[in-house]
Formats: structure tokens, C-alpha cells, sequence
């Protein structure tokens, strides 16, 4: 992390992307109080940042569209979907996804998507985790073992009663299922990415992905689509996103044909996205991802990198009503929905 001092000459050496993320990363005012609890956020500039539901509303009202950007219809319930001439294979779809869709989907993603043997970053110390939504719903902590009973499992979900009785005068760890579930960062479906490795390790157990996703994306993707193909996805990625949390600019080129698009679901806090160039120098675009909002990288676009310094659970700008209603009387998933993001990217591997 860079230090908040930086000298003029280390300045000339952090890219352009870098000073986009520093420009729109999460900070806090430093208060002169000594007993003050509560964090202030400091205030960002948003005006460059793109807006594409208000782009769509003008498009909507008078054709009109900022330079730069175009609008094509190819089929999807007949939307607009936009490109940006100066990214060739980057598209916006805002609103993509109903509010009904977006429910369905937050709750895979929390209910069935971590389960194994989908594999999420928890693996690596406690090994498969299941029912890890259940258990932070139920108060459950995640005991650590000394025997496995012979199926190579040492962590086990147990009552907190029980967890706070087996560890009395015992060195056994333990942690919560809901600090467990705030913790949760990916998890992977289909076939599972290796990310030690940087790449698919087709060897590993792992599931096909639901039906009704692979339709969604399949559906979702034709714009970005070279004519007379179809997308077939094998593989997803499901990022979950926290307060402050962060994705540092990338490239995703694992897979083999970069002509088919990475099919990228918004969905819960607004967020803001990075769209730079194919070198860290390019200054990035800024835009927001509200949820429902679905990005395509095909092409040329899968060469840039991007990224997404920002999430916003503030109630003036996370821009979530709709789904607080419609999660109105699921308190552990509205709970979870009011300081998060989701976002599933599918992709062809092959």
C-alpha cells in the first residue's frame, strides 16, 4: 500500500490506474476527537465518474448519447445495450437483471454457491466448508477437531454451547459461522480455478454449473457474441465484496479464446468500476455498477485492466430499496445485503 506522504519522484512512478484507485478507494477524515468512535468517510469526486443508468434514462428520452459511446440492440428484450468506441468488446447492459433475478441470485450465491465441492478461499485453512450460510444464520461455530473420524474432515460446525464446553482447558480453535461469512471473498463454480497456479486444474471434483445460470449467461452474453456462435460456460467466478474491500486492476486471461466474453453480474451495494487500457499507464474509465447491472469483455477488452476500488453501503448511494423489500422478511440475508456486493463472472474456458 502506498503511504499517504508520497514524495514527488515515488508519485511520477505509480501508473495512471494506481491513482485511479487511490482517487476512489474508501478513506476516512482523521477526527481531532480523542474518545470519537465513529468513522467519517471522506468525500470523494464523483463527476467523472459514468452513469449509465442516467445515460440509458437520456437515451430513453431523447436518443441522445455523450460521445464516445454507442447503443446496439441485438435481442435482448430489446434494450439498449452500450459499447465504448474507445474499448472495442466492452459492453453495458444496465439493469440487465430483474429485481426478482437479482433475489434468486444473491441467495445462490450465499446458499449454494460456496458449497463444496465448489471450492471458496476458506479451503486452505479449513477445508470444505458446507452449509456455511445456514450456520451463521443459526449461530453455529466452526470447532476444530482432534480426530477426523476417518473422512479427512477436522473442522466441524457445532452449537456455541457445545464449541465453548469441548474447548474448556483444550487448545482447540474455533471461529464463528458469521464471522466465517463475512470473511468470504470467492468462490469458484464449474470447473475449479487453481489460484496458486493461475489456472483451471480440470482434476479437481467440481460440479456443472446450474442450468438456469448457464441460460442467464448464454442469454446475456449475444451481444458480445462473434456471429453464429454460442457461448458455452464452464466456469464462474463469485467475488464477494465488504466494506472497504477492494479489487486491485487485473487482467483475466486464463482461459483459451479470448473472442468469448466474461459475463459479469452486479449485484447488491453500487460499486464503482475500472476500465483502463492494455498497460497500467492508460488512465482508467471510472462508471458505476449498481445492482442488476451486467458488464461483457470480449476481445480487445480482455486485454485491459480493471478493477473495482469502491463500494458504497452508505443508504444515500448503495442503492439498494428495492432489494431491502423484497428481502423485508429475511433479516440474515437483508443484514448481509445492506453492507455487500456480489459479483458472479462467468466464462468459456475452452
Amino acid at each position: 500500500m502506498y503511504r499517504a506522504d508520497t514524495t514527488a519522484d515515488e508519485a511520477a512512478e505509480i501508473t495512471a490506474f494506481r491513482r485511479a484507485e487511490k482517487k476512489y478507494k474508501l478513506y476516512y477524515e482523521q477526527s481531532s476527537k480523542k474518545f470519537y468512535r465513529k468513522k467519517k468517510p471522506k468525500q470523494v469526486d464523483l463527476s467523472e465518474v459514468l452513469d449509465f443508468n442516467s445515460i440509458l434514462n437520456s437515451h430513453n428520452q431523447n436518443d441522445e448519447l455523450p460521445p464516445g459511446i454507442a447503443a446496439v440492440r441485438c435481442g435482448f428484450d430489446d434494450r439498449p445495450v452500450f459499447r465504448l468506441e474507445t474499448r472495442p468488446g466492452f459492453y453495458f447492459i444496465p439493469g440487465a437483471l430483474s429485481v426478482e433475478e437479482q433475489c434468486k441470485w444473491i441467495r445462490e450465491s450465499l446458499r449454494s454457491f460456496p458449497q463444496p465441492p465448489n471450492r471458496t478461499n476458506h479451503n486452505a485453512i479449513y477445508g470444505p466448508v458446507g452449509d456455511l450460510f445456514v450456520a451463521a444464520k443459526e449461530g453455529k461455530v466452526l470447532l476444530e477437531e482432534e480426530g477426523s473420524n476417518g473422512d479427512g474432515q477436522k473442522w466441524r460446525f457445532c452449537e456455541e454451547g457445545v464449541a465453548k464446553l469441548r474447548s474448556k482447558g483444550n487448545a482447540c480453535k474455533s471461529v464463528s459461522g458469521t464471522a466465517l461469512l463475512r470473511k468470504l471473498r470467492w468462490s469458484t463454480l464449474g470447473l475449479q480455478f487453481d489460484w496458486s497456479k493461475r489456472n483451471y486444474n480440470v482434476s479437481l471434483p467440481h460440479n456443472k454449473i446450474p442450468d438456469a445460470l448457464c441460460e442467464l449467461a448464454q442469454k446475456l452474453a449475444a451481444p458480445a457474441m462473434p456471429k453464429g456462435e454460442e457461448f458455452h460456460p464452464e466456469a464462474a467466478i463469485v467475488n464477494y465484496f465488504g466494506l472497504g474491500d477492494t479489487l486491485g486492476g487485473h487482467l483475466d486471461d486464463m482461459e483459451l479464446d479470448w473472442s468469448k466474453p466474461i459475463v459479469s453480474m452486479s449485484l447488491g451495494c453500487k460499486a464503482i468500476f475500472l476500465l483502463g487500457g492494455k498497460s497500467r499507464d492508460d488512465p482508467p474509465l471510472a462508471m458505476f455498477l449498481r445492482s442488476g447491472d451486467v458488464v461483457l469483455m470480449a476481445g480487445e477488452a480482455r486485454e485491459c485492466f480493471h478493477g473495482v476500488p469502491r463500494i458504497f453501503i452508505d443508504e444515500e448511494n448503495a442503492e439498494i430499496d428495492s432489494l431491502e423489500t423484497h428481502f423485508s422478511e429475511e433479516s440474515h440475508l437483508l443484514d448481509y445485503v445492506r453492507t455487500s456486493r456480489i459479483n458472479i463472472n462467468i466464462r468459456q474456458v475452452f
